[in-house]
Parts: structure tokens; sequence; C-alpha cells
């Protein structure tokens, strides 16, 4: 098996280092990550100018490329440039901090895993709970075992999965829900500051939390500090909305 392993926290951080250790014990494990961090980047694409990518070396071990771009753009060019053949399953993390609920749409992590899949390949972000301290050896064997997991029930080609793993779920034999992902609004707030020249800038914060819910989603499992897998995918299409609009009549001048 070939593996693309990706990130947006950039090629030096200690989640990529982590999870290619364990996917190793799957196959081959081919690394194109950006060259620095990309937190938030969402599915951005850099198409007005050149991409640059230059291979990075760990004493003599090759770790793998440094794209100057974004997690999407990592991963189209890893597949069309870097890996030796087509990859097999695509891996994005392991991030820091969580991309549940609505983060998963601004997530640069979600959105490498999201373009491998617009390829037909299998793809699967994994996020640790930020902390100063993460324990990303233990985060990644929990990953490694969410992954086998999927793998052993052949989802089908292009299949896009995210999985969370909270800090209290490190220190036990965690449970797994599998689980819808929140669309309950939050982080709408921004704190006012005045810069030394009298200029106001705004600093946006994760204010107000989430309301309770009484449904499960990935932000209440993850809250009570299961790990969490979420079945994803990037069509956009409101089905519903569909057969009304099409019944018309429309008048177009």
């Amino acid at each position: 098996m070939l593996i693309l392993l990706t990130n947006d926290d950039g090629i030096f951080a200690p989640g990529l280092a982590a999870m290619e250790r364990e996917l190793r014990a799957l196959g081959d494990v081919c690394v194109v990550a950006p060259s620095t961090e990309q937190s938030g980047v969402g599915h951005a694409i850099t198409f007005l100018t050149p991409l640059t990518a230059k291979e990075v070396f760990d004493g003599e071990r090759r770790r793998g490329w440094a794209v100057d771009g974004s997690p999407a753009d990592a991963v189209k060019l890893g597949i069309a440039e870097f890996c030796p053949r087509r990859p097999d399953l695509v891996i994005s993390g392991i991030n820091s901090g969580l991309n549940a609920g609505i983060n998963v749409l601004y997530s640069g992590t979600v959105a490498a895993a999201i373009e491998g899949a617009f390829f037909g390949i299998t793809s699967i972000a994994v996020s640790l709970e930020w902390d100063d301290h993460a324990n990303f050896a233990r985060a990644a064997e929990i990953g490694l075992d969410v992954i086998r997991g999927l793998l052993d029930r052949r989802p089908a080609q292009g299949s896009l999965f995210n999985i969370n793993i909270p800090t209290r779920a490190l220190a036990t034999a965690p449970s797994l829900r599998v689980v819808p992902m929140s669309v309950a609004r939050y982080g709408e707030a921004f704190e006012r500051r005045v810069d030394p020249r009298g200029r106001s800038y705004y600093w946006a914060t994760n204010d107000p939390p989430p309301p309770p819910s009484p449904f499960e989603s990935d932000v209440t499992a993850l809250a009570a500090g299961n790990v969490t897998l979420t079945p994803l995918d990037y069509d956009l299409t409101h089905r519903g909305g569909l057969d009304d609009l099409a019944a018309g009549p429309w008048a177009i001048r």
C-alpha cells in the first residue's frame, strides 16, 4: 500500500512525524506537506503564482517534500509529481487542534483529505485536541487503530472520513463514536483591541461556545471524552430543494 501523508501544520510538525511512524506499519509513506503552517486556509489552492517545493531531510533520512502552498496544493502536487505511483490512501494529520463541528469547513487538514477524495482515493483527516504538551505518539496509535478498522470495512474508493481525538482519550482505552458533524454556530465574537498607534484591530475568539444539543454529534461526543469518526461528503448540493426549484416556471429575459 502507498500512503500519501500531508497536513496543514507544516512538514516539521510533530503530529505529522508521529503519524508517519505509525503508518509505516501499513505500507510505504510518501510525505508531501506545506512548508509552513496553513491552519484555517480551508480549500484554498494556488493558481495565480507558481508553486515551489523542496526535499526535506532529517539527517540522512529523506522526510519528504515541503510545498510552498496550501494543504490542497500539497495533495495535488503529491499525486501528480512526487508519489512514485497513484496512492492507495491519503492521510491528513495529525492536526494540532480538533476539527469538529463547523470548523470542518475552515480546516486545511480536512481540505487536504477532501482533495484526496476528489481523486477517487480513500482519504482520512486526523486531529488531536490542542495541548501545549500533546502526546502525538499516543494519538497516532489511536489514529492507526481507527484507520485499520476503516480499511477492514473496505470503503468505496474516494470515501472521506474525519477522525478527532480528545485529550482525555489518550490516557485510557477510549471508546469510538460514529457521529454526524455538528452544524451549531459558534465562534462569532471578536475582541476589539487598540494598537500603540491608536488603531483598532480585532482578534477572533471561540465565543460563544456551541449551544447544548439533545442530539449526539462530533462536538458532544468529544466533550464526553470519546474518539469520533464522521463520514463526510464534499457534494454541497441541497438535494431536497432540487425538485421545488425545478418545478418552475422560470421566466428569464
